[in-house]
């Protein structure tokens, strides 16, 4: 199948509302095409004209009262993954730590994370639920 016959696959099953999960899945059911997960968001990310909110459930008020420069016991990690693909970069984002530290932070073609622009310093839990929010947004979470 050559790359275009894939995208215009992949754009439908994204209009469809379905996940990255889930359309990889496909690809190999369906259609006998099997892709790593990084290519399909890396191709899925080329896509123009995708309605990239379908499907996702609204963002629950936030709970803005802190104290001592902590978030609310309610507020946890927040972990955003760019649209917009940066030179040299696999995935990039931002993240707004429990703890009130944020960063943004990118991970290169061999899965090396980097953190830029940090304000504050995470604690050891802020990086497990940063770790955990990864891996639920790239799909990877059981």
């Amino acid at each position: 199948m050559d790359r275009g016959e894939l995208k215009k696959i992949v754009h439908g099953y994204l209009e469809e509302g379905l996940s990255l999960g889930e359309i990889q899945g496909r690809l190999a059911s369906e259609h006998d095409e099997t892709m790593t997960f990084l290519d399909l968001r890396l191709l899925a990310a080329e896509l123009e004209g995708v309605d990239w909110t379908r499907g996702e459930a609204p963002e629950p008020e936030k709970d803005e009262r802190t104290d001592e420069g902590k978030l609310d016991a309610g507020g946890g990690t927040v972990v955003e993954i760019s649209k917009i693909a940066k030179p040299g970069v696999a995935l990039s984002g931002s993240v707004k730590f429990a703890s009130g530290a944020s960063a943004e932070w990118s991970l290169d073609s061999y899965g090396r994370l980097a953190f830029d622009k940090q304000t504050g310093t995470p604690t050891q839990q802020d990086i497990m639920e940063f770790q955990e929010e990864m891996r639920n947004k790239l799909g990877g979470a059981k």
